[in-house]
């Protein structure tokens, strides 16, 4: 009999859970004749920037362009310099060159995966501009320490939030310690629409106002004092986007829970080391990604049982192709080019049912041959 495949997500699960709620929504939104920068995307602006702890949302179109408009309207560009994360998607660096500056790596924390504020400090210098802390796998950055080293060298702070929506460092949400946060509601994450989506946080008025110009070319009333980007959030998106953030405590939740079931079933497996999470973070479990001994055959094992995997990332930025022109080589971020070689991430999302998770612990134990379960 052939194995029920387990899947790296089920977004199918969660969207017809929700299906009797979205589609009243849905049909407001066709009958209304609005379809981009309406009443639902004002509101679900209103109540992101509420549970980001900011006073203002900006929708957009992903959480790319939140990156690169944030950068544009932070006036960060050619000559200046942005430090970010070589362990990330290609998103967090590509924006930084996207407005013409350079992106400055430095290496992570093996515990978090996360930027190193340390490795930080060591690669300031006179053309630093910001500070691009990545938020990984739904894990905060040592935020303390990032908003100390910027304020101690006059720096900006982007918070790339894209995997770490609700997630906090010391009871303080993302997105609310830098100049701006920056969301992605890409349909994987945490909180996804059904399409591309994203948005930037800020509390800084100035800022906001300048963004929504930004996403809209950069005029309003067909006067433009400078140029933006066609880069708006649509009604549809935010319309689903506002039903789903109803369930986004208790899917986080189940997220946590579904770790915690993780972490008790492997915690004796010595070939493997599971997520780490600092004791001042809540950690939103994004992805749940352990360190593996062998780890390519154990994806092949576990694949033939049924068991979708995913590495969250094979080849960190500063050995890609489209970065060489930086000059970077292997050896340069230890850590980084490390946990690219050791990482995978195992099926967390809401939905996942215990024996789902047993099954998946299982072929994990079997694979380095422990006692089952």
């Amino acid at each position: 009999m052939e194995k029920e495949i387990i899947p790296i997500n089920d977004l199918a699960y969660q969207h017809n859970l929700l299906l009797n709620e979205m589609l009243p929504l849905v049909e407001q939104v066709i009958t209304s004749g609005r379809y981009v920068l309406g009443e639902n995307v004002e509101k679900l602006e209103r109540e992101i920037a509420k549970l980001c702890g900011v006073k203002y949302g900006v929708g957009v179109n992903s959480g790319t362009d939140a990156l690169t408009l944030s950068l544009h309207a932070l006036n960060i560009g050619r000559g200046d310099e942005v430090i970010t994360s070589p362990f990330s998607f290609v998103a967090s660096a590509e924006s930084v060159i996207i407005v013409g500056a350079r992106p400055i790596f430095a290496d992570i924390d093996p515990l978090t995966f996360n930027i190193s504020p340390d490795e930080i400090g060591k690669r300031i210098s006179r053309r630093t501009k910001a500070i691009m802390p990545v938020h990984l796998f739904g894990q905060a950055c040592d935020m303390g320490r990032i908003t100390q080293l910027g304020k101690a060298n006059s720096l900006l702070i982007i918070e790339d939030s894209a995997q770490a929506i609700a997630a906090s460092h010391n009871g303080q949400p993302v997105c609310s310690f830098g100049d701006v946060g920056c969301l992605s509601f890409y349909p994987t994450k945490n909180l996804g629409a059904m399409g591309d989506g994203g948005m930037v946080l800020t509390s800084n008025e100035e800022l906001y106002q300048r963004l929504r110009l930004m996403r809209c070319h950069g005029g309003k009333d067909y006067t433009f004092n400078f140029l933006g980007t066609n880069s708006r959030l649509d009604e549809l998106q935010a319309a689903v986007l506002l039903v789903k953030l109803r369930y986004l405590e208790k899917w986080t939740e189940e997220r946590r829970k579904n770790a915690r079931f993780y972490k008790e079933l492997l915690s004796d497996v010595e070939e493997i080391t599971l997520p780490y999470e600092a004791q001042d973070n809540h950690h939103v479990y994004h992805q749940f990604t352990i360190r593996a001994k062998e780890r390519d055959e154990l994806r092949r094992y576990l694949l033939s049982e049924g068991i979708q995997t995913m590495v969250y990332y094979p080849c960190p930025l500063h050995l890609q192709p489209a970065f060489s022109y930086l000059g970077y080589k292997e050896g340069d971020f230890p850590q980084a080019e490390k946990a690219a070689k050791e990482v995978i991430s195992l099926p967390v999302y809401p939905g996942l049912k215990e024996e789902q998770i047993l099954r998946v612990a299982n072929a994990i134990r079997r694979f380095y041959k422990r006692r089952e379960i």
